[in-house]
């Protein structure tokens, strides 16, 4: 996708503290506000008693339950709205515009594309990105935070769909092979945002121009965005569920890279005090 820097890479505890660290010239273990010095503090104590991947598993699991707290608070909100015919007044529109341009090659394209982001194609394409960067790094952190964004992600699809229960678009309007799950949320638009982010997030921390960097976040964003418009084209989701998928995932992702800047601080902290 793009180069590392011209610096060979460093590999285990040295590599995270030195390299993964900063980001675009930020240091990310430096907290500004008080609740990210208070997460900080709670982070060394729990490493001291459990261990230093102990704070950041503890950290995903009950940002986890946050994000899923919030994803049904926003389902209700949703589901408030586009009763009221709010935010679902796009979703006709939306379709009929992706009717308009369908054709017997594009359909074929698209429904080969979307499977990329489905139960087979996106778990292949997750698991072998982490064993590169968990090999090439020799550290467990990739394994733990891609496990953790993508098993976190398909859960909250699991739990959300059935307890909303939105009907998928009619058939007449979907191009097969045809899907009968709930509608809210879009698994492929959820699954893909957060895949694409925290991989993208993985690797711009080892990226030294701001050029490399730029493109990997394009990279991952446009491939995000499509996965979720294709959903769409091919009739199988609204536009608001794409919508909510997306501003779910984000939310979800912003925990998953939370737990990983208290990790580094952890270990930031611990490598320092053994170096002096």
């Amino acid at each position: 996708m793009t180069t590392e820097g011209k610096e060979p890479p460093e590999a285990g505890v040295r590599g995270e503290v030195n390299q993964d660290r900063f980001l675009a010239g930020q240091d990310l273990a430096r907290w500004k506000s008080p609740v990210g010095r208070a997460l900080a503090r709670g982070a060394e104590w729990v490493t001291r008693l459990l261990g230093p991947y102990a704070a950041l598993v503890i950290t995903l699991v009950v940002g986890l339950a946050i994000a899923a707290s919030l994803a049904l608070a926003f389902g209700e909100v949703y589901e408030s709205v586009t009763e009221a015919d709010g935010v679902a007044g796009l979703d006709d529109p939306a379709l009929a515009a992706a009717k308009s341009i369908r054709s017997p090659a594009l359909d074929v394209a698209v429904t080969a594309y979307t499977n990329i982001g489905g139960t087979v194609g996106m778990p292949l394409i997750a698991v072998g990105i982490m064993i590169f960067l968990a090999t090439r790094r020799r550290s467990w952190t990739p394994v733990i935070l891609m496990l953790a964004a993508g098993l976190g992600s398909l859960l909250i699809t699991i739990v959300g769909k059935p307890i909303f229960g939105r009907s998928r678009p009619d058939l007449a309007d979907a191009i097969p092979p045809y899907e009968h799950s709930a509608s809210f949320p879009s698994g492929h638009s959820l699954n893909s945002i957060v895949i694409a982010g925290i991989v993208a997030y993985l690797i711009i921390l080892r990226l030294e121009t701001t050029r490399a960097r730029v493109i990997t976040v394009l990279v991952a964003s446009v491939f995000a965005a499509t996965m979720g418009l294709s959903r769409v084209y091919l009739g199988h989701h609204w536009l608001t569920d794409v919508l909510a998928a997306w501003a779910i995932g984000i939310a979800w992702l912003a925990v998953v890279i939370t737990a990983h800047r208290l990790y580094i601080t952890v270990r930031t902290r611990r490598h320092s005090a053994v170096v002096s």
